[in-house]
């Protein structure tokens, strides 16, 4: 009898704890982070919230070719001076991206950064995803083109706000600061911006990208000028694989390095100063 009375009680405490496991491993399916909103680490021209499982290398390629009907025989653009980045960026956290890249125009050297912030969940208790991109990059043309070093540097800061809505649509806005050290007489040293992009997924390896990005700052007196930068706008597709992916668009911006876009983009995509571009991804696990 006092054996029944023993495991009766045991059992009456074991419940409890047994629930209450139960429950954190309940919350601990539901809550799980939500799956990437996008496949690589770039929606055309910005920077996305995607971060990668730790010791993952991104090779990153992007090119931009010159303007459609610039010159009488320039074959859409494709014979006209193009713009090319070659970057690498490796995942030492899963919350933390350390990456470099060289730039033709200007021959721009960027070393960029990505922390993640916070993660969406799939419970929904955490309704969207954060994470802060920076940059620090060096204009390294030839020193007659400076008075000092430090007009060759500029700096990019990005906040990233993003949410998975479905299995196909994906949708982020990421205001920024850009700044460069040295500038032209009549501009400013900082420009303002807010970027609106997302994904719309047409089949398990196909989407629908695009990409809207407004600078707000004037650059003299609050007044507009033509040296004002004009806003981003691309649309495109893009293929992806587990490992890799392409994405194909048109755009009017060709500066790559986000702060060049930002602070001096005066083509119009209204007017028909567009060109074409593409940029390649391919992750390696290590």
């Amino acid at each position: 009898m006092k054996n029944t009375i023993g495991i009766y009680f045991g059992l009456a405490l074991l419940f409890p704890i047994l629930l209450l496991s139960q429950k954190r491993e309940k919350d601990s399916v539901v809550d799980k982070p939500e799956r990437p909103a996008f496949e690589s680490s770039f929606i055309i021209d910005n920077p996305n919230n995607v971060l990668f499982s730790k010791n993952t290398l991104e090779v990153q390629m992007s090119h931009r070719f010159g303007l459609i009907n610039e010159g009488t025989n320039d074959m859409l653009g494709f014979w006209g001076p193009s713009n090319i980045r070659m970057g690498v960026a490796y995942s030492i956290h899963e919350r933390l991206t350390l990456g470099f890249g060289t730039t033709k125009f200007n021959r721009l050297q960027d070393f960029n950064w990505k922390v993640g912030i916070l993660n969406q969940t799939r419970s929904g208790r955490i309704p969207v995803s954060v994470s802060y991109y920076g940059n620090f990059t060096i204009d390294a043309r030839k020193k007659e083109n400076f008075s000092l070093d430090q007009h060759r540097y500029s700096y990019f800061n990005q906040l990233i706000i993003a949410r998975r809505f479905s299995p196909k649509l994906s949708i982020q806005l990421a205001p920024s600061i850009s700044h460069f050290n040295l500038v032209e007489s009549r501009m400013r040293n900082d420009v303002i911006g807010i970027a609106f992009g997302g994904r719309y997924k047409i089949s398990d390896q196909t989407s629908i990208l695009w990409d809207y990005s407004q600078p707000f700052t004037h650059h003299l007196n609050g007044e507009r000028l033509d040296i004002d930068p004009e806003p981003g706008i691309s649309l495109g597709f893009e293929f992806a694989t587990s490992a890799h992916a392409f994405q194909l668009f048109i755009t009017n911006m060709n500066g790559i390095v986000p702060q060049q876009n930002y602070m001096k983009n005066t083509n119009d995509f209204f007017r028909g100063q567009i060109l074409f571009g593409f940029n390649i991804t391919r992750n390696y696990n290590f």
